[in-house]
């Protein structure tokens, strides 16, 4: 199989950016939890409760990414790659469960006029909410940019957790500026629209977990450009049908071509063989390509 994104490297890659992230997630949970305790915020220590649990997404990340990486064997002939859509599913219920325990919790505390009777934060709640969201935004960047690199579904989800514990921190210092100013109920009602985004995106993570675990065929400008190159190939006279479908991050291709049809089968196979090789030197994402030649009209 001819990969230049080498599975090895793909997993050591979601490894450590997952391992960076529980490594942060932790020291800045202490971070808030403790500004929280200080500055007499309880949507502080809610955020930190927050981002701590969110270290179990990370390790979703990284079993998922493991399983996935494992070789074919007798009862997996097509490999494990779906068990890496498998944890998407997982940390995309995640984020959803997230996401409705801050709608609920605010909704609670407008109907019950909660926020009425919340101590006034200090600055220094203030100061950890204003970095929390700048952290989290910059390890969803660092996370979205190895995720995309290495085609990584769950890690895509994982860098989402990022910007969901980002937005519960906007949330945070709009709650606890609100407070400072007397407007306490500036908190609860931007958790609400926070709420309603953070849904969004776990449907969105949701949806394209379960379409590579359906046989979705892959984009219109691979499956086009996987045509081009076989159609280049010497000895093909044309492309008469190409099928795709993405297996986890990885792509499996059913193409027939057409060709000469007084060659040898010796010949045949020798133009069948350097399209396959050409399309998976050309595209590391296709797993395997099954190639089949017919005589030309």
């Amino acid at each position: 199989m001819g990969t230049d994104i080498k599975d090895t490297a793909f997993e050591s890659t979601a490894t450590r950016v997952s391992t960076i992230s529980i490594i942060i997630k932790i020291l800045l949970a202490g971070f808030k939890f403790i500004a929280g305790a200080l500055g007499h915020s309880g949507a502080m220590i809610s955020d930190a409760v927050h981002s701590s649990s969110d270290v179990l997404g990370s390790l979703i990340v990284i079993v998922g990414v493991k399983m996935s990486g494992k070789k074919s064997d007798k009862d997996h002939p097509y490999g494990h790659e779906r068990m890496e859509s498998v944890a998407s599913l997982i940390l995309a219920g995640i984020l959803a469960a997230a996401g409705i325990s801050i709608g609920k919790e605010a909704l609670y505390s407008v109907i019950s006029g909660e926020y009425l009777t919340s101590s006034a934060p200090g600055v220094l709640a203030l100061a950890a909410a204003a970095v929390s969201i700048v952290v989290k935004e910059g390890m969803f960047w660092y996370t979205w940019i190895n995720a995309k690199r290495i085609r990584s579904g769950a890690l895509k989800a994982e860098a989402w957790h990022h910007r969901s514990d980002a937005l519960s921190s906007v949330g945070a210092l709009i709650g606890i500026g609100g407070a400072l100013l007397g407007v306490t109920v500036m908190e609860p009602i931007a958790s609400v629209i926070i709420c309603l985004f953070i849904l969004k995106v776990a449907l969105d993570i949701f949806r394209e977990a379960v379409d590579n675990m359906v046989d979705h065929a892959c984009d219109a400008e691979t499956e086009n450009a996987i045509r081009a190159c076989a159609a280049g190939q010497e000895g093909v006279m044309g492309v008469d049908v190409i099928r795709t479908r993405e297996f986890g991050r990885k792509i499996y291709v059913d193409i027939e071509i057409s060709a000469d049809g007084s060659l040898s089968l010796l010949q045949a196979h020798d133009i069948a063989q350097r399209v396959h090789d050409r399309i998976e030197t050309d595209f590391p994402e296709v797993k395997h390509i099954m190639v089949h030649v017919n005589p030309a009209e």
